[in-house]
C-alpha cells in the first residue's frame, strides 16, 4: 500500500450529506472478480447520463476541466454510509483520490478507507466551506495541502486547519500497512505459537 505522507492536489467539492456507497460505486458497476477497472464505475449514476452507459454527464463535478485529475474530495456529512461494500474504497482509490475531507464518515466506510491508503479528514462543516470557497476560483491552482504527520490541511493563502486522527490509523497510513502487513509484523509470534501447538495437538495438523 502506498504510505501517505503529504499530498498535494485538485480538490472538487461534493457538499451532499448522506452520499452512500451505492453512489459511490453503484451495484451494477461491481461485476469484476478483481479490484481492477472499478474507477471506471465511481459515481457511475451520477458520472455518465445513462445507467450502465459511459457517455459523461457534463453536469458532475468530476467531467468538468475545472477538476481534471482531483485527488481529493470535499463532501458533506456521514460521507460514505450505507452498505459496507469496500468496492467503494476500491474505487476511489483506483481513480486516483488519495484523501477526503467531510464533517463525519460512515464507521465501516471509513475503516476501509484507511486500509486502502485513503486519508479520511474529519473537519466541521464552517471549515469544509471555507476550503471549499478557497478553492472555487481556480481549483487547478488553488490547491490543497494535506500534511499527515502535523495533521493539517492548508490552502495556497495560507489558511491552515488541524484535525484528528486515531494514532493507530495514522501509523498505518504513514507507513502504508494494510491489515495483513501489520499481522506480519508478528509473524515470528505466530510461528512461535503454531510450531508449540503442533507439539501439543499434532492430530490436528493431519
Amino acid at each position: 500500500m502506498e504510505p501517505f505522507q503529504v499530498h498535494q492536489g485538485v480538490a472538487a467539492p461534493m457538499l451532499l450529506n448522506n452520499i452512500d456507497t451505492d453512489a459511490i460505486i453503484p451495484s451494477r458497476e461491481m461485476k469484476r472478480v478483481s479490484k481492477k477497472g472499478l474507477g471506471e464505475g465511481l459515481f457511475a449514476g451520477w458520472r455518465y447520463t445513462l445507467p450502465g452507459g459511459r457517455e459523461p454527464n457534463p453536469d458532475f463535478v468530476l467531467n468538468q476541466s475545472a477538476y481534471v485529475g482531483a485527488s481529493i474530495l470535499l463532501g458533506g456529512a456521514n460521507f460514505g454510509c450505507g452498505s459496507s461494500r469496500e468496492h467503494a474504497a476500491w474505487a476511489l482509490k483506483e481513480f486516483g483520490i488519495r484523501a477526503l475531507i467531510a464533517p463525519s464518515f460512515g464507521s465501516i466506510f471509513y475503516s476501509n478507507c484507511i486500509r486502502n491508503g485513503i486519508l479520511p479528514v474529519v473537519l466541521t462543516p464552517a471549515a469544509i466551506d471555507q476550503l471549499s470557497q478557497a478553492i472555487e476560483a481556480g481549483p487547478q491552482c488553488a490547491q490543497l495541502r494535506i500534511d499527515l504527520p502535523r495533521q493539517r490541511v492548508a490552502t495556497p493563502n495560507g489558511s491552515q486547519y488541524d484535525f484528528e486522527i486515531d494514532a493507530g490509523h495514522k501509523r498505518m497510513l504513514l507507513e502504508g500497512l494494510d491489515g495483513i502487513a501489520l499481522t506480519l509484523e508478528h509473524a515470528t509470534d505466530i510461528d512461535a505459537f503454531e510450531a508449540a501447538d503442533r507439539r501439543s495437538r499434532p492430530w490436528i495438523y493431519g
